[in-house]
């Protein structure tokens, strides 16, 4: 809608550089459709990029219930990584900083309680090898700190899970630190430099970005939850997107963005070498690069893809590109699900892979949950209903055995309370505030630990009340 204000020349050139945008082709469009089917997904927007074409593919509604477009706004959520660490290049390739600068060089006030913090540089916190932990650092805590600002002073009382540079884990907090350090070089706000230094070049003018996950934005609508095929349109859990998550962006924007990292768009934003190096996996990373991943196009093949992921509670994505092939896809969606499977699917054929077949395995989890949930709750309130006979027999009966008859519920009652703090635990990590966490990723699992919860108590307390009522009943004169 904007280039039909601009000059026919520049439509030209635009065209040479960002291809033609093609009808779905029906191989994509039935993939999209069966990714939708299977997850439940009310809203996509994807593309695939083969040399100067592009084809999008929009199936579905977005939160308002308006149809999805190539203009759609949509959380990109940890695809934002890649664009702070772009950003971080190109404040080196103006001088401003080095990727292997200690970042004390360049934020002063950052502090941690564990001296080898000194020794973190800004290539290990875009490599993810700072040494810095979810073990150490929760990311999770409720309320979270606003600005990447407030991530930096947070630090103060924390430490290190390792020395810099020795161990590789993926933590959102590398990044929120990033962007203040882009704040700190630039003098401006995070938002702002993305904004005035990068989308704008790249004419990404729909593009922008939030501190918090949860955090409006003009024309944005909600994203979904979806259970058991029911989508319903709720606000984003709230969360620190600073640098790591919080960019809002279109399928025609991340088009753009897609083709700049291939190196067909904005020549000279960057330089050559500093583009490669952002693809490049890094000493001790693993698989990762800077703000990027290497990837197989499937199980068991070695990595020739790069691309990343993103994940919110209500918003996922993904996109992913050959270097070799000039390939790409990307896939918007507002909802849950995994759209790194349906970005690798519309590149297989282009690339001589099979398609991987799609599965939600949150289906049969959910179904499970429920099922439990009805049974559960059945079991408890005939518990409840039944407590006047139950502690009858056990007033009658010679040895009562009431620990053992009360511990089930006992038992019943406190993993209700726990189970939603234990979904931390494979992280090193116990929190009541996982029950945040987990009301918006496994809403189900939440509902089965309030039945087990309440109507455990109800019915361990019932049982109790009538225990002791019977045993009043036998005390009285005459009740013999």
């Amino acid at each position: 809608m904007r280039s039909r204000h601009l000059p026919l020349l520049f439509l030209l050139v635009a065209a040479v550089l960002l291809g033609s945008t093609a009808p779905a082709q029906a191989g994509g469009g039935r993939l999209v459709d069966d990714y939708r089917s299977v997850y439940g997904t009310p809203g996509v927007a994807a593309a695939v990029i083969d040399g100067p074409s592009a084809e999008t593919i929009v199936r579905g509604r977005d939160g308002d219930g308006h149809a999805v477009t190539s203009r759609t706004p949509f959380r990109i959520a940890s695809m934002s990584k890649s664009m702070t660490a772009a950003a971080i290049m190109l404040l080196a390739d103006r001088g401003r900083l080095s990727l292997d600068d200690p970042v004390l060089r360049h934020l002063p006030d950052f502090r941690m309680a564990d001296p080898r913090f000194a020794g973190i540089t800004v290539r290990q916190l875009l490599s993810h090898t700072s040494g810095l932990s979810l073990r150490t650092n929760d990311e999770y805590v409720f309320p979270p700190p606003r600005t990447p600002q407030d991530v930096v002073a947070g630090l103060a009382g924390k430490t290190l899970i390792a020395d810099p540079g020795t161990y590789s884990e993926y933590h959102n907090t590398n990044y929120s630190i990033a962007a203040r350090i882009v704040e700190v070089v630039s003098g401006t706000s995070f938002d702002a430099f993305l904004r005035t230094e990068l989308f704008a070049p790249l004419g990404m003018t729909a593009t922008t970005s939030t501190p918090g996950c949860s955090d409006g934005a003009e024309g944005l609508p909600s994203g979904y939850e979806v259970v058991l095929g029911v989508a319903v349109a709720v606000p984003e859990m709230p969360g620190t997107c600073a640098g790591n998550g919080g960019v809002i962006s279109t399928l025609d924007d991340m088009v753009r963005w897609m083709r700049f990292n291939q190196g067909t768009l904005g020549a000279g934003l960057l330089s050559a070498g500093s583009l490669a190096a952002l693809h490049t996996v890094q000493p001790g990373a693993g698989d990762y690069a800077l703000g990027w991943q290497a990837r197989p196009i499937a199980a068991g093949a070695r990595p020739s893809l790069i691309g990343h992921g993103g994940t919110l509670a209500t918003w996922t994505g993904d996109m992913v590109f050959s270097p070799a092939k000039g390939v790409a896809a990307i896939v918007l969606t507002n909802s849950v699900g995994d759209p790194a499977l349906l970005s690798a699917n519309l590149l297989a054929g282009r690339l001589g892979a099979p398609a991987t077949p799609m599965s939600n395995p949150l289906t049969v989890v959910n179904a499970v949950l429920l099922g439990l949930t009805a049974g559960t709750a059945v079991l408890l309130v005939t518990a409840a209903v039944r407590a006047r006979r139950w502690a009858a027999r056990r007033r009658a009966a010679r040895r009562p055995w009431l620990v053992p008859r009360l511990l089930p519920l006992a038992v019943v009652t406190v993993l209700g309370v726990l189970l939603p703090a234990l979904m931390g635990v494979q992280a090193g990590v116990f929190s009541f505030q996982y029950w945040i966490v987990t009301a918006w990723l496994l809403p189900l699992l939440v509902l089965f630990s309030l039945t087990c919860c309440v109507l455990g108590t109800v019915a361990l307390a019932r049982r109790l009340w009538c225990l002791r009522r019977a045993g009043h009943a036998s005390t009285e004169p005459g009740s013999a």
